[in-house]
């Protein structure tokens, strides 16, 4: 990888970062609720991008180093499996099982489905 490539990661993962801050405040203000919307939301839109450009680059219809840019910089910033992961043991830790359960398996199930129609429409690209 190159030093600019290596930088262009390095602040593609800064806007991403910046833009899922805005996105959860801007969610969170929309909706109100124990479940963590905002975060899966993220999340999943994160994925279907992801699974996009992946598919694209694969396709050849998307340079490798962009796909590096958006995927690893860009798309590694805006998605959070960190917070997803707090969120649900803060969820066991206030008792809520069930809600726990489907924060967890439900944001997991729901982006591998986001990546993979992702992927199918960026293949076609």
């Amino acid at each position: 990888m190159s030093p600019l490539v290596f930088l262009a990661v390095c602040l593609a993962g800064g806007v991403g970062a910046a833009l899922r801050f805005v996105a959860d405040g801007w969610i969170r203000s929309l909706v109100s609720m124990r479940f963590p919307f905002a975060t899966t939301v993220i999340n999943v839109t994160g994925s279907f991008v992801l699974g996009l450009v992946t598919g694209a680059a694969g396709a050849h219809a998307v340079p490798a180093v962009w796909s590096a840019v958006l995927g690893a910089g860009l798309l590694g910033g805006y998605t959070t499996f960190s917070t997803a992961s707090v969120e649900a043991v803060r969820l066991l830790l206030a008792r809520d099982l069930g809600l726990a359960l489907r924060t967890g398996f439900g944001m997991l199930a729901a982006g591998v489905l986001a990546a993979l129609l992702g992927l199918w429409l960026g293949a076609l690209a």
